[in-house]
């Protein structure tokens, strides 16, 4: 009886996560935008300690941060490279999630190309079945990949926006762990998904949608499949894949489509 009574007045004291505002409820903190490029770019942005790199489908473009200055350009074959999605530094590649969308069945790719001349390098193949590979991410020694699902266009019946997923491998790309969005973040998204993510300076999981200006701050659970959600804050990319300045920590680079530049924020981390 005693621990069974211990475990009871043990999950009775573990902190609940807080409770995000609604979704009509904007964000009360709000990241800084500190500098534009013209990056001509449609889905994304990814940045290096001295380069950022602008995502377009089939297309990667790599400026100088400096000076905004365009340092190379690769055009992959658009039937084999439908959709690169986002992209960020690893390591010493240029590592790009990347899927058929809109095509279904949806099948969903890992991409990583030379991050000086963007020379494609090779390719690891995900397969079918859980969703179109949105972003993708090294954290903690472990490869981590958002798989979306759609309402509407590049959906796959009967799996609709609340099965959007992330995805934990090992380093053979073996499937570990993964997680659903709550409830806070579904509705906000709907009928869409997650675009873009990734692990920020503070350790939060940070994930943007497709078309909302504004960031879900996330972490693993205590318990359960279903990822905490801790708060919301607004930027001025309208979702779309999303990377983090290494260098600065802190930084984050996104887009507008309203413009296609490459913008480079200040968010208020470590909350």
């Amino acid at each position: 009886m005693l621990p069974l009574i211990l475990a009871a007045l043990a999950l009775q004291a573990a902190p609940a996560p807080p409770v995000p505002a609604s979704s009509g409820d904007a964000p009360a903190r709000k990241a800084e935008t500190l500098r534009r490029y013209d990056g001509g770019a449609t889905q994304g942005a990814a940045v290096g300690p001295g380069d950022i790199y602008s995502v377009s489908n089939s297309r990667l473009v790599r400026f100088d941060k400096k000076t905004g200055e365009k340092r190379a350009e690769w055009t992959g074959d658009k039937a084999r490279f439908p959709h690169i999605n986002a992209c960020a530094v690893i390591d010493k590649d240029l590592v790009c999630a990347s899927s058929n969308f809109p095509a279904t069945p949806q099948v969903s790719t890992i991409e990583m190309f030379d991050p000086a001349s963007l020379a494609h390098r090779r390719s690891v193949s995900l397969g079918l079945g859980t969703g179109s590979a949105t972003w993708v991410d090294r954290h903690d020694g472990f490869w981590w990949v958002m798989f979306a699902n759609y309402d509407g266009k590049g959906g796959e019946p009967p799996r609709d926006h609340r099965h959007t997923t992330l995805v934990k491998f090992d380093d053979q790309w073996r499937r570990l762990e993964a997680w659903g969005l709550p409830a806070s973040v579904l509705e906000r998204i709907a009928p869409m998904s997650i675009s873009g993510g990734g692990w920020g300076p503070d350790g939060k999981l940070y994930l943007s949608g497709h078309d909302r200006p504004e960031l879900y701050v996330m972490q693993l659970p205590m318990g359960g499949g279903v990822l905490d959600h801790l708060d919301t804050v607004g930027m001025e990319a309208e979702g779309q894949s999303i990377d983090w300045d290494e260098s600065r920590p802190g930084v984050l680079y996104g887009i507008t489509r309203q413009t296609r530049e490459i913008l480079a924020m200040r968010v208020p981390v470590g909350r």
